[in-house]
């Protein structure tokens, strides 16, 4: 039997021993979070959502002009539904700028991703020699703001300055124009390619160094060889980051904006809605059509959204379908 004194300590005669209940949390301790996260909320309601929203409503809206439009009175903001978007679907000049951007994807995008991959293929290998050092050879170039990078290679690409062309006609070699035509293409992509094979790299060298190192010394007992490892086990198992460095190669690719403008004043092959977003930048500071530009903004945003979701569902399905095949054997 338990005592008296022993069951008055347990909390009770013949009850089980309870442990003494945490004093629960101050309460400022359980809103700190909360507090934390009220300056990002702000700024990303401030500068991000407010934009956007303002954005989507003047997309909506039109100027009317009514008797001569000379005063104050005759201009007016008015309600102007789908007409701001229906304008834009049968603007010619906006769709030459998205077919244009789609061959310059065409171009970037397999290039860059490919050296990408290349590099940090190069990269994770054994024999590898001066390892950080080329990392922050390749990754620099994406350091260097896209305008800067633009204006170095727009004099590079220059009949008058270049040493390239300097070289060519010291051999008596043609020289070609860079900025003309159909080399344009090709000169806007070297700017991109130069720019974003760095960050892809590392990228895809971060999801290489984390396969474990049990998975290469088990394939080489096996017999297989550094290029079958590389193409069996180390691309497949970076896939999903090769699904993340294209998801952000189509977003930057359709937002291409930067360096067409820079080279525009080097060359008259560049105008002033060679791409969609130039196209909107024109109409809302150049043509003083902010509505217009709007509606065109949203169009090129939910492109965007689209083909991303698109790409990612597509993705997720294969993975899945994979995984299954898998389990199967």
């Amino acid at each position: 039997m338990t005592s008296p004194a022993r069951g008055k300590a347990y909390g009770g005669e013949g009850a089980p021993y309870a442990r003494p209940s945490r004093p629960s949390a101050p309460r400022r301790t359980r809103s700190a979070p909360f507090l934390f996260l009220i300056p990002a909320t702000v700024l990303f309601l401030l500068f991000f959502a407010l934009p956007i929203g303002y954005a989507i409503w003047l997309s909506f809206r039109k100027v009317q002009v009514s008797g001569l439009g000379l005063g104050a009175g005759a201009r007016k903001e008015v309600w102007a539904g789908l007409e701001n978007y229906t304008a834009a679907l049968s603007d010619s000049e906006l769709l030459d700028g998205a077919l244009r951007v789609l061959g310059y994807g065409c171009i970037v995008v397999p290039v860059m991703l490919g050296l990408a991959l290349v590099f940090a293929l190069m990269l994770d290998s054994e024999r590898v020699r001066l390892a950080p050092f080329t990392r922050l050879a390749i990754f620099l170039p994406y350091a260097i703001p896209g305008v800067i990078a633009a204006l170095l290679w727009g004099f590079l690409y220059l009949p008058d300055v270049s040493p390239f062309h300097f070289v060519l006609d010291t051999f008596g070699l043609p020289q070609p124009d860079l900025l003309d035509g159909g080399p344009l293409f090709l000169a806007l992509s070297n700017i991109a390619v130069w720019g974003g094979t760095g960050f892809n790299m590392i990228v895809i060298y971060t999801a290489l160094r984390a396969i474990p190192v049990e998975v290469y010394e088990a394939a080489k007992l096996d017999g297989a060889t550094p290029l079958q490892i590389a193409l069996k086990i180390k691309i497949p198992m970076v896939a999903p980051s090769l699904v993340l460095t294209f998801f952000f190669s189509i977003i930057a690719t359709l937002q291409v904006f930067n360096e067409p403008t820079t080279l525009k004043p080097l060359t008259n092959s560049v105008s002033t809605t060679w791409s969609p977003l130039m196209k909107v930048y024109q109409d809302a500071f150049g043509n003083g059509d902010i509505y217009s530009a709007a509606a065109q903004a949203a169009l090129i945003a939910l492109a965007t959204l689209g083909l991303s979701f698109g790409f990612l569902r597509a993705a997720n399905r294969r993975n899945k379908r994979d995984d299954s095949q898998g389990a199967a054997r």
